[in-house]
């Protein structure tokens, strides 16, 4: 039973990488809202495309008429999601099945499976909230927890023989620090996404043609929360206040940039560990990518393309930075 729990843990992990994907591009398409109810669309599990259907749908929600393009790019989205938390919710049932066998964990697998079932009712807030920017933040969290979490179990398993010989606090403490910023980091992109503030600043490296933008809101591009019954589609706010979101999240890519740059190359580096030595190059090539695609997001303006791909390597990193943090954990170094 081991073994199948490996396969189902091994699967959720590549599924949540496709379904943090998905949640991009559905963001970054304006799709979020492509199916006004959870959790079907429009009453059903499909999009309606009879026109009898279609009608009866926009009688039901004369707000929300269908758009079919859009209802498919969020019910391929929940699709996906889905089938990975039926992997989780497997893998969960072995690992508690099998729990009296010495290679098995329990404790994680089962709180895998508490936040997925979390996230789930995140994807629902969204919808019934109005895409509320707490909770696609939130949401966009939840998948990057779920599939940091799955990717950790992985790793277990694949270090299960490893010798700890000795702790490597001179890496391990400030691989924690890079999760901690990059974590953070993401946050800021996810909240800089849901309040549509990814163009605020058109230009680089300057924003609105200054090093420090003449007119910023912080006060009000950092509400956290504003009430029920606001539709948050296209955003609600003025320029100040998301150029001030903006700006925070490239000061946010400084700032992990440095430290992220020093632990992965202080990594790189390391003489006497290859584990920990290739997780540092790791990290490296995820960070330079994912600066670059920032700078062309924003030199481009927003393709679908890059910016689908922004949140993609923005999870490839925050995987690196974990395999860096499990290495230390598990592995000698220098």
């Amino acid at each position: 039973m081991y073994n199948w729990y490996v396969r189902l843990i091994a699967l959720a992990a590549a599924l949540a990488l496709v379904v943090v994907v998905l949640g991009a591009w559905v963001r970054l398409t304006d799709a979020g809202l492509g199916c006004p109810d959870w959790p079907g669309c429009y009453g059903s599990l499909i999009v309606p495309a009879d026109p009898t259907e279609v009608a009866a749908a926009n009688a039901a929600f004369p707000d929300r008429p269908v758009e079919s393009h859009k209802a498919w790019h969020e019910m391929i989205h929940r699709f996906a999601a889905t089938t990975l938390g039926l992997s989780i919710l497997l893998a969960a049932g072995i690992a508690w099945r099998n729990r009296l066998d010495p290679r098995q964990p329990v404790r994680m697998p089962l709180a895998l499976l508490g936040v997925v079932i979390f996230q789930g009712l995140l994807g629902m807030w969204t919808v019934t909230l109005l895409l509320k920017p707490l909770i696609v933040m939130g949401h966009l969290l939840g998948g990057l927890t779920t599939l940091g979490m799955a990717f950790w179990l992985l790793l277990e398993h694949l270090r299960r023989n490893t010798v700890i010989r000795v702790r490597p606090r001179r890496i391990a403490k400030p691989a924690l620090a890079a999760l901690i910023v990059l974590v953070t980091q993401i946050a800021l992109g996810g909240w800089t996404s849901s309040n549509y503030a990814a163009l605020a600043c058109p230009d680089l490296p300057t924003c609105q043609g200054s090093w420090w933008p003449p007119t910023i809101d912080f006060a009000e591009g950092f509400v956290m929360w504003r009430g029920l019954g606001v539709n948050y589609e296209f955003g609600i706010l003025e320029a100040p206040a998301r150029v001030a979101i903006h700006f925070t999240h490239r000061l946010g890519a400084l700032a992990a940039l440095l430290l992220i740059g020093f632990v992965g190359l202080r990594a790189a580096r390391s003489r006497s560990n290859p584990a920990v030595r290739q997780a540092g190059r790791w990290v490296v090539a995820a960070l330079v990518a994912q600066i670059t695609i920032g700078i062309g997001v924003v030199w481009f303006g927003l393709p679908l393309f890059l910016a689908t791909a922004h949140n993609g390597v923005a999870a490839l990193l925050l995987l690196a930075t974990i395999n860096l943090n499990h290495a230390t954990v598990t592995h000698a170094t220098a």
